[in-house]
């Protein structure tokens, strides 16, 4: 059966169906309340004539569908669907940055706190997500402090000879050494921690207030005196919030856009308790199949997923661009976004109109419990809302596609939001290896250091004690001799170390620097992470299984990769100048009377083979026989062409 013998056999109940291409690989995946009307509609004249609708049935080659109960489960498997094959044909969610959750694993037998971007199903429970992104890491660096709760990679499954800095500054019970604390006392630690976390407040104050109370009275006072300042940091905390909520309303998301020239630039406003916490970017560009004329017949000429009714559109003059349909863009956009959330706000507040906002509505409303509005709002303070988001979206439209640098504190910032560091980075160091055939094996050191390469600080490495091909072993020598070195002579630690290569040059750089002992030194590991070739794809150490995939136009991405390629071309540069230089030594092997020893005699005495090839037949004689010596100055003067 064909493709079109396949639509027209189509039954007419709630579904979603995906078009293939001729290698099979889905194209398109879409949703509708009657799939025979809606699939259709794709072979009519009016439809075909639409640029995009054209390019995906020029392609298509087979249709498949699946059947559902109602609308809102179509809703929910065609953005699974769209999640899981990423058909080019569909709008697609692109983000700059996604918020980050705390993470407790209480599947461990000493739970550990962690700040992740990734909910999986591993038995751990996940807070968040956490406006801005430094949020989270803020409130883990607070439980450290508060509870000690360790983030580190140590394994809890068996005991340590020694406990780790962060136990003697009092920021970990010390689980790691036998003795240093008990299951009991660990366990109460975890679910203060917990409490805290959900914002149970009322009851973890009675509980360390009754605790610290029966610690006064035992005579335990540091005990008691550690609960006393958790009970103080707890209120501090109340105070801040009692001010925040003093104009309580309820969360929103706030959305607004602006179009031009093929891109597109959306913002979203996060509004918690009234107010704005943090600011998120969306960015499509090239993006001519969403320029469109309105629909007058919502089956014969609708774009595949776009909506059935004229939306409003970014007007332009003339020809110059046809109207764009927002509607389509918001549609994909609200369901990739909210679909399969755990929080959701009670108000989305959106500038255009599409089709499925009831229905997902419907279908968060029935998710979270209680009722989601998604609203578009026409006057007042709403309106004025969407109206400063679709301000501020074009001044990241402005940033993003007309090419306006960021300052150096904007992108320390974004680098440190998506890399997870601790503090704005004003040092990274970047290793690289080179090699050819493992022959003449080198390393790099590159330094980026307050917004600009230092140069003088670079490095070269010649890799001493890795035979042949073997970049993982060389890598661990060379970050092990650098740090080594650091911790000796007390140089400052790089506020991140980038690794030029995958997930096996990274492995072999942590297990450098975990054989090196920062703690004994006053020092913490810095954090550590790498880019690989050809996906500039950056796996950061300790959350390996959650890679950081970046806009190929983001400023961050671009500064990792001028880093990285600094170190490339470092690299490459002593490699071929220690290739070179074997070279030429190599070359007074080719002189008659000239041997291993005779050339080494002549090295050590006149220091280089430039110096050797300079030197007169009479310095030659000093250290060689008479006759060795002519040949050698005949080699170098009567068989070069002058220059």
């Amino acid at each position: 059966m064909d493709l079109y013998e396949k639509i027209r056999a189509l039954p007419t109940q709630p579904g979603v169906y995906l078009y293939k291409n001729a290698e099979g690989e889905v194209i398109y995946v879409g949703k509708a309340k009657n799939l025979r009307s809606r699939v259709r509609s794709y072979l009519l004249e009016a439809a075909q004539a639409d640029a995009k609708t054209g390019s995906l049935m020029r392609e298509a080659v087979d249709l498949e569908y699946i059947l559902v109960g109602n609308e809102s489960e179509a809703l929910a498997l065609e953005t699974n669907l769209i999640k899981e094959r990423k058909p080019r044909f569909n709008i697609l969610l692109k983000d700059d940055k996604s918020y980050p959750y705390v993470k407790l694993t209480l599947a461990d037998r000493y739970p550990k706190v962690f700040v992740t971007r990734r909910l999986l199903k591993d038995g751990a429970a996940y807070y968040g997500p956490y406006f801005p992104g430094s949020l989270a890491g803020r409130v883990v660096e607070l439980i450290h402090r508060s509870f000690q709760l360790p983030s580190c990679k140590v394994d809890l499954s068996r005991y340590h000879p020694r406990a780790c800095l962060q136990y003697y500054i009092h920021r970990c019970l010390g689980p790691c050494v036998e003795g240093l604390t008990t299951p009991d006392l660990y366990k109460k630690a975890v679910r203060d921690a917990q409490l805290f976390l959900e914002g149970r407040h009322a009851e973890l104050e009675n509980s360390l207030t009754a605790r610290m109370m029966d610690a006064a009275g035992a005579e335990q006072f540091e005990a008691a005196a550690r609960l006393r300042d958790q009970l103080s940091t707890l209120h501090q905390l109340q105070e801040k919030q009692r001010v925040a909520t003093a104009e309580l309303d309820d969360d929103a998301d706030v959305f607004g856009y602006h179009f031009e020239d093929g891109n597109l630039a959306i913002n979203l406003f996060h509004m918690r308790a009234g107010k704005i916490v943090d600011r998120r970017e969306f960015f499509w560009e090239d993006l001519p199949e969403l320029l469109e004329t309105a629909p007058e017949q919502p089956d014969a000429t609708q774009m595949p997923g776009a909506p059935s009714f004229p939306l409003p559109s970014t007007e332009r003059v003339g020809n110059r661009e046809p109207p764009f349909h927002a509607g389509a863009v918001f549609s994909a956009l609200l369901k990739q976004l909210y679909i399969d959330q755990h929080y959701i706000p009670r108000s989305i507040l959106i500038p255009t109109e599409f089709e499925d906002r009831e229905a997902l509505g419907s279908l968060l409303t029935e998710r979270t419990g209680h009722r989601i509005e998604i609203a578009v709002p026409q006057r007042g303070d709403k309106k004025s809302l969407t109206d400063l988001a679709s301000q501020n979206a074009r001044q990241s439209y402005i940033q993003r596609f007309r090419v306006l640098e960021p300052s150096r504190k904007a992108i320390q910032e974004a680098l440190a939001d998506a890399l997870l560091l601790p503090t704005l980075p004003r040092r990274i160091e970047c290793f690289d290896i080179s090699h050819i055939q493992g022959a003449e094996t080198v390393a790099s050191l590159v330094v980026w250091e307050d917004g600009k390469m230092n140069k003088q600080a670079y490095r070269k490495f010649k890799v001493m004690t890795v035979l042949g091909v073997d970049d993982f072993a060389s890598m661990r020598e060379v970050v092990t001799r650098r740090y080594r070195r650091v911790i000796d002579e007390a140089q400052p630690l790089p506020s991140l170390t980038l690794i030029d290569g995958g997930l096996g040059q990274l492995h072999a750089a942590a297990e450098a620097l975990e054989s090196l002992d920062f703690a004994a030194a006053g020092l913490a590991q810095p954090p550590l992470a790498s880019i690989a070739k050809r996906e500039e794809v950056i796996y950061l150490y300790g959350n390996e299984q959650e890679p950081i995939v970046l806009d190929r136009r983001s400023p961050v991405l671009h500064l990792i990769q001028l880093i990285r390629d600094e170190s490339h071309r470092f690299a490459v540069g002593y490699h071929r100048q220690r290739r070179a230089m074997r070279y030429r030594e190599s070359e007074l092997l080719n002189i008659a009377g000239v041997g291993p020893q005779t050339r080494k005699r002549l090295l050590t005495h006149f220091g280089s083979l430039r110096d050797v090839q300079q030197a007169t037949a009479e310095s030659l004689a000093a250290v060689v026989s008479r006759k060795t010596a002519e040949a050698i100055w005949r080699h170098f003067h009567e068989s070069q062409p002058a220059t």
